[in-house]
């Protein structure tokens, strides 16, 4: 139950939650779409929850193929009606994507709302959008999955438009809306291709600097461990897709060494391609990153599950291999050491941690500066003395090996990241000094 306060009388009143009965088809692995393999409705409930409703019943079954109109079989659509009808359900949705027709036809059928697991997550996504750039995309990625649904959706559009000051060339009100939809999908493109420029020059600026970039499923903890190295601040609630934004802070080691950590939106089995397409400015900066820093549960169900899951979310997003460090959060809730001895040889390198807690911050801190500076070189370059300015942060952290003078130039042996030696090369005068 929502609780909404009458500021009239100050007396607070319940709004009851929807209805909701889960139906989901187990298909085989190869079936086409992005629809192979099991359904997952414990996973479905999370996100129900998550929008706000009730779960009272749940209906599967097994096929080789949906049934084109109903995508049920009538048998187990007729259980469906009547366990709707028991549990006097308000809303039936699927763990499954459904055509047009197919939701058409169950509405019919059901007499209820019926709602697919794209619907689902966009309906999320738009509850928990909070900035511009995170409202822009969730609006593009509605329009583009409902361009194709509009007869089902607006109960209108089918009839002819007309009366006084409608008259026009003929054109049906079906016809009227699709256009003003492609129209604001284009208006929404430019916008979100602004933003992409600005985040742009936000990058460049970050040259030259280590980045790495939390991702995982979503409630994996990735916002917890963010504020825990970064006191970043971020939002964090026990339920999906809490947070949208990527949000991006600077951690700074020493004073040479410093790395950007990024938060990012979290994924989920299957996650619906027109949010992957719409949220590409999001999504970039896992592109960007160094560094992807993957969070996993440690305590839900079945990790192995959330990490192929997010594996192939992320082969969609990043086609090139990207160095990983998978870490295996919430340590706290599981028996760690039966743990540790089952996942540390599967995925050796991973680290175990408890986001938390401090030492949990503190144990993923250390572990990005491990990668940091396992990309450091030892390099020795010559530079003209009246540049010796550019060496002091070197000095302090112990990273000028060896120095020497020889007139008015100094030959240098730093260990430094390829980054810097770049930096060094390009805008101080420096000149390599081959080894022989």
């Amino acid at each position: 139950m929502g609780t909404r306060r009458d500021e009239e009388s100050g007396f607070s009143t319940e709004v009851p939650r929807e209805r909701a009965v889960l139906a989901g088809i187990h298909l085989p692995l190869a079936w086409a779409g992005g629809l192979g393999g099991e359904a997952d409705l414990p996973e479905l409930g999370r996100l129900v929850d998550t929008a706000g409703a009730d779960v009272v019943g749940q209906v599967e079954q097994r096929r080789a193929r949906p049934v084109p109109s109903t995508f049920l079989g009538k048998g187990k659509l007729e259980d469906l009606k009547e366990l709707v009808e028991e549990t006097e359900a308000t809303l039936v949705i699927f763990d499954n994507d459904l055509t047009p027709a197919q939701g058409r036809n169950l509405e019919k059928a059901l007499d209820v709302n019926i709602l697919d697991r794209t619907e689902l997550i966009l309906d999320i996504f738009a509850k928990h959008a909070s900035t511009r750039q995170a409202r822009l995309q969730v609006e593009l990625a509605q329009l583009k999955y409902m361009l194709p649904r509009l007869t089902r959706l607006w109960s209108h559009l089918e009839r002819q438009a007309g009366g006084i000051g409608t008259r026009g060339p003929g054109e049906t009100q079906l016809e009227t809306d699709r256009r003003l939809v492609n129209k604001r999908i284009a208006v929404l493109d430019k916008a979100l291709v602004e933003i992409e420029t600005t985040r742009q020059t936000q990058v460049r600026s970050r040259q030259g600097t280590y980045t790495a970039a939390l991702i995982g499923y979503t409630n994996a903890g990735k916002s917890t461990l963010m504020n825990g190295v970064t006191d970043a601040g971020v939002y964090v609630k026990d339920q999906l897709f809490a947070t949208l934004d990527a949000t991006t802070r600077k951690v700074e080691i020493d004073e040479r060494r410093r790395f950007l950590l990024t938060d990012t939106v979290g994924f989920i089995r299957r996650l619906p391609h027109h949010l992957v397409e719409s949220f590409k400015a999001t999504l970039q900066e896992v592109r960007d990153a160094d560094l992807m820093v993957h969070v996993v549960d440690a305590s839900c169900d079945d990790p192995e599950h959330q990490i192929a899951s997010v594996n192939k979310v992320l082969r969609e997003i990043v086609p090139e291999e990207k160095a990983t460090l998978l870490v295996f959060n919430k340590m706290d809730l599981v028996d760690s050491e039966l743990f540790i001895n089952r996942f540390s040889r599967s995925y050796p390198g991973s680290v175990f941690v408890a986001g938390r807690t401090e030492d949990g911050s503190t144990e993923l801190r250390e572990a990005i500066l491990t990668r940091l500076t396992g990309n450091e070189l030892i390099r020795t370059v010559r530079l003209p003395i009246t540049n010796l300015h550019c060496l002091s942060s070197f000095h302090r952290t112990g990273s000028v090996l060896e120095q020497e003078f020889e007139a008015d130039m100094c030959l240098a042996t730093l260990r430094l990241t390829e980054k810097e030696l770049n930096r060094l090369l390009s805008r101080e005068g420096a000149v390599l000094v081959e080894e022989s």
